[in-house]
């Protein structure tokens, strides 16, 4: 199992050469990736070639990019100029995005989302494996009067989607390459999700699971303040769902936190609930120490 971390969130954000270090020294520890959150900060496809570039044998990936506010033409752009730039090593993610930060930040309505998905990964697709589209769909078009392929941007970037809905589960496993869940814990997985997206039909889809996670001497505090940060998940509706599918009652119940011996027992869990990589999230919460610890581990656990 391969098995890497985020580097910056919609809540964290470092300056571009402390951002690289972090890379290195994930690299360095034996992490196999690197993952970018997309806030109205950092455009995250440049951050992650940026990073990709100055660390050769990184892998370097989104997660995720919402589709509203966006457009095939301009995403297919960002991804092949990032795989372009890093020699192959490039993720693009995906996502639905909220209703409140559609509606409040790009002002336009959050309608029919799912639809939104299937037409943007229809469009997409094409774009990034042979540099032409001609699409025309209900809710966009995406058409291309001359190439849209970026030298140097091969094999095709991999699609991957923070589905965890049916419905969405549904067109990321016939469109995309793979999934991104996010706070899915095991049984969330095995039961629901894997299964789901396995139905749809295109072979060996790629479950990414985003997991929070530290290794830590501190458990309990360290638990209290991840409860804090995700706290505001428990308000969305489709991560209440998949909270309460994985048999938790709050975000927190699924981040793995402990000592080594624990956590790696709870990334095991994960890949036999079919997970075909994990990435933890949030290993800075408590300081530098704990965070060298759980990459420590990580790359531990790649390697082996």
């Amino acid at each position: 199992m391969t098995l890497g971390a985020t580097l910056s969130s919609t809540s964290r954000q470092l300056p571009i050469d402390e951002t690289v270090r972090l890379a290195r020294e994930a690299h360095d520890a034996g992490l196999h990736s690197a993952w970018f959150g997309q806030s109205f900060a950092y455009d995250s496809p440049s951050l992650a070639a940026i990073v990709g570039r100055e660390v050769p044998g990184l892998q370097v990936g989104t997660a995720a990019i919402p589709v509203f506010g966006r457009h095939p033409l301009l995403v297919s752009a960002q991804a092949q100029t990032a795989q372009a730039a890093t020699g192959g090593r490039y993720h693009l993610g995906l996502a639905l995005g909220t209703r409140h930060l559609t509606e409040t930040g790009f002002g336009i309505p959050y309608e029919r989302p799912i639809g939104l998905l299937r037409e943007f990964l229809t469009a997409l697709r094409p774009l990034l494996e042979t540099g032409s589209a001609d699409f025309h769909g209900e809710l966009l078009t995406a058409t291309t009067p001359y190439s849209a392929s970026v030298p140097g941007a091969e094999p095709p970037v991999p699609v991957l989607v923070a589905a965890m809905g049916p419905q969405a589960l549904r067109v990321s496993g016939g469109l995309a390459d793979g999934i991104l869940p996010f706070l899915a814990g095991p049984r969330a997985l095995a039961e629901h999700i894997v299964p789901a997206v396995e139905a749809a039909g295109r072979p060996a889809p790629r479950v990414v699971a985003l997991v929070p996670g530290v290794v830590t001497s501190d458990a309990d505090a360290v638990r209290e303040t991840a409860a804090g940060a995700l706290a505001l998940y428990e308000r969305i509706p489709s991560y209440r769902r998949v909270i309460e599918l994985s048999g938790a009652g709050r975000a927190a119940e699924l981040a793995l936190i402990g000592d080594e011996e624990t956590v790696a027992a709870g990334v095991r869990r994960y890949r036999e609930a079919g997970a075909t990589e994990v990435v933890f999230t949030a290993t800075e919460v408590n300081g530098e120490e704990d965070r060298r610890r759980t990459w420590k581990l990580l790359g531990e656990l790649s390697g082996g």
